[in-house]
């Protein structure tokens, strides 16, 4: 994203924080989190939310600092991990442990090695490509977790990874993949609906040139467009379900832990989904 960063567009979400359903657009003078009616509690100046109005001794007051999310942690472990484990296999003899955990159907299905589905989107083949990968990751990461927090935000790049995976066994299980493109792509899917829900256009900020990019390069050689297709559908999804198609939508699914179980529920599909397409790789099916 070069364009304009979205980081200071992206706020929270107008809805009451402890009753997502209901919008509100009073916010406590605290911690500057949105409350509705029944929530608000009445202070000398402005209103409170219920924890800035505990006592003392057992109260605890959010700032920008402290709400979660606000510190990118798991953006900050998911680029530390990806970065870690291309720098530990980088000068291995063959790079037999990349061969040993890069998505690939004969293994999955033959020798039933479940983990490459998910261990392959840790692995990238060059700098260039880990460097690449983990950009799009910091910028969208921090942008996603901030408005989501943490739980949330790991949940929708679990399920964009093993999306990542099941398109690329689905379109080439013979062939080894890795890479965290899966992943990323679903985390611009799931940004543009995130931007949308607050009137920000796909092109006002550089994403749906960014997109547009990367999907052209799907198509070059050495690069898994099932993986890139199959993330980006999956962040797709996932945001029309959480932020709704355009702004002003309603969310299809409301709250922050049925959010969190339906990336899991659609995680173990795309778990299932993956070691299943992967019996096909000797007659794929496209």
């Amino acid at each position: 994203m070069t364009a304009h960063e979205p980081q200071d567009a992206v706020v929270g979400d107008e809805v009451c924080y402890r009753h997502p359903d209901r919008e509100t657009g009073i916010r406590c003078q605290r911690c500057d989190r949105h409350v509705c009616v029944d929530c608000r509690h009445q202070a000398s100046v402005g209103v409170h939310c219920p924890e800035c109005t505990k006592s003392a001794g057992t109260q605890k007051v959010y700032n920008a600092r402290n709400l979660p999310g606000a510190n990118f942690v798991v953006t900050k472990a998911l680029v530390a991990i990806n970065v870690l484990v291309y720098f530990a296999i980088a000068g291995t003899a063959s790079n037999q442990v990349a061969n040993d955990f890069a998505t690939w159907g004969p293994a999955i299905w033959e020798n039933n090695e479940l983990w490459r589905i998910i261990t392959g989107g840790f692995l990238h083949a060059s700098i260039f490509h880990i460097g690449f990968n983990m950009y799009l990751l910091w910028q969208l990461g921090q942008q996603i977790e901030r408005v989501s927090g943490e739980a949330k935000f790991a949940a929708v790049y679990a399920a964009s990874l093993l999306g990542g995976s099941f398109g690329a066994l689905l379109l080439d299980p013979a062939i080894p993949v890795v890479g965290a493109s899966g992943a990323v792509f679903g985390l611009i899917g799931f940004m543009v609906f995130l931007l949308r829900s607050r009137g920000i256009g796909l092109f006002d900020t550089g994403l749906g040139f960014l997109i547009v990019i990367n999907v052209v390069l799907s198509f070059r050689g050495g690069v898994s467009l099932g993986g890139h297709v199959g993330g980006l559908l999956v962040g797709f999804v996932l945001g029309a379900l959480f932020y709704g198609l355009n702004q002003g939508d309603k969310p299809i699914i409301k709250g922050d832990k049925a959010q969190i179980g339906v990336c899991g529920v659609l995680a173990v599909v795309l778990f299932a989904a993956a070691y299943f397409v992967s019996s096909t790789w000797m007659n794929p099916l496209f």
